[in-house]
């Protein structure tokens, strides 16, 4: 069974800002090309969902996957959906603001 992944408003605006960052400081196809490969890893959890590291110790359901060792990708999985929660580039502290009553879904 194939998940339906969903991008939250704070993980889309994450990708609009580093998406912004890399065409400033190279070139915007460089940004495309990253960002556009970001949205593809993101996508093909819609088959094997499960394959992130849980960390319940930040909040309960939270998964993480690496992208490319720059980004790490912090989602929900439910029965039907992965819910993508936010997009961390360069070691951003992704830990920090999470709680188990965050609506960032």
């Amino acid at each position: 069974m194939s998940h339906r992944v969903v991008f939250a408003p704070a993980a889309e605006a994450q990708l609009v800002s580093l998406y912004r960052y890399i065409a400033q400081e190279a070139s915007a196809d460089i940004a495309e090309r990253f960002t556009t490969a970001i949205i593809e890893q993101c996508e093909a959890l819609a088959t094997f969902p499960h394959r992130g590291t849980q960390r319940d110790d930040i909040r309960p359901g939270l998964r993480t996957i690496p992208f490319r060792r720059r980004v790490t990708i912090a989602y929900t999985v439910d029965a039907v959906q992965v819910s993508i929660l936010g997009l961390y580039y360069g070691g951003q502290d992704f830990t920090a603001g999470w709680t188990d009553d965050d609506q960032q879904q």
